[in-house]
């Protein structure tokens, strides 16, 4: 009896190691592809070809089809019976609908944090404020790009609520992506990020009122930029 619950024991660990990797290969294969679709590589409209895909990323086709399936549920790719998989399109519909969700949740999310800053959390804002103080023009637009995106996880990770921040970021990736699309049409980015200090600024002084009102107004001019950017852009392809 000893020797079989031991033989059983090994299987069932084996399985488990078996069962750990295949997800840490559909999670790898589900941010690798994310990141394709954020920053362009992948275009809207792009069809996923299988095969195809299967092999630039060297996986198989199991933890690609659970990338896709969770990217489907996410809104970045659109699975259309007959026709194949894309990805997703980006709407001037979209760009209101996801800042209406983030404005209000992220201002929240700002509340929270300047109510429940710990020392830790008070020297993180206290560097990322120096860094945003000390920023030149010289930089280009990724890097303010990564910086502004910085800000926004490090106030979603302060206001100490897991479940905010696993919705905040699914919504902030679809913004990102839609940076991507108008970055040649946007005016330069330091100026969006230089108003961060104000922000970073009533977090250190625990000012809750103020961090939701200075980040609600941060994306809503992160909006208006947007369409902008987008009518520019209409207006650009309708001229002969």
């Amino acid at each position: 009896m000893a020797i079989k619950a031991s033989s059983s024991s090994a299987t069932d660990v084996l399985q488990a190691d078996e069962g750990s990797s295949s997800r840490l290969v559909a999670e790898r294969a589900y941010l690798e592809l994310r990141d394709r679709i954020v920053r362009l590589r992948l275009a809207p409209g792009t069809v996923l070809r299988e095969d195809e895909m299967m092999r630039e990323m060297g996986i198989g086709r199991t933890p690609l089809r659970e990338a896709v399936k969770r990217l489907a549920l996410e809104n970045l790719v659109a699975v259309q019976p007959r026709r194949g998989t894309f990805v997703a399109a980006v709407e001037t519909a979209d760009i209101v609908n996801i800042t209406e969700v983030r404005a209000e949740l992220e201002g929240y999310a700002a509340e929270l944090a300047a109510q429940r800053m710990e020392p830790p959390a008070c020297r993180a804002a206290e560097e990322l404020l120096h860094e945003v103080e000390e920023m030149s023009s010289a930089h280009d637009q990724e890097w303010f790009m990564s910086l502004d995106e910085r800000i926004h996880h490090f106030t979603w990770d302060a206001s100490g609520n897991p479940y905010l921040t696993d919705t905040l970021e699914r919504y902030f990736t679809h913004s990102l992506r839609i940076w991507y699309l108008v970055l040649d049409r946007v005016p330069g980015l330091g100026h969006a990020v230089h108003d961060q200090t104000q922000l970073l600024q009533a977090l250190l002084d625990g000012d809750g009122p103020a961090a939701r009102t200075l980040m609600r107004e941060h994306i809503l001019a992160f909006q208006r930029e947007i369409l902008a950017a987008f009518r520019q852009g209409d207006a650009t392809a309708s001229t002969p």
